[in-house]
């Protein structure tokens, strides 16, 4: 037990699948956000994921960041339709300042 990690988190390796969904999440959100106020639909999210040769299955990928997102508040999705909200673009203008 001692080498299993007490507090049940994902490993913080960037080459794990915990990892690479950090960094398509990451991705996502810094895309989203550059875009502001234009909204991406899901489709042009996924075609600039297939860019990365890196990333296995951009669908997937894409698909699990933007439930992430949205379930932590960073993300809304209005149909086919994503754009950041408010909670993102703030904090977003805070890391400019």
């Amino acid at each position: 037990m001692a080498d299993q990690n007490p507090k049940g988190r994902a490993s913080l390796d960037p080459s794990s699948p915990a990892g690479e969904d950090r960094r398509t999440e990451s991705a996502v959100l810094a895309l989203l956000l550059d875009e502001h106020p234009s909204r991406l639909t899901m489709d042009e999210l996924i075609l600039v994921l297939c860019a990365d040769p890196d990333r296995g299955d951009p669908q997937d990928a894409g698909r699990r960041a933007v439930a992430e997102l949205v379930g932590a508040g960073l993300v809304h999705r209005d149909g086919n339709f994503l754009a950041p909200t408010r909670a993102a673009l703030y904090f977003h203008r805070l890391e400019v300042s």
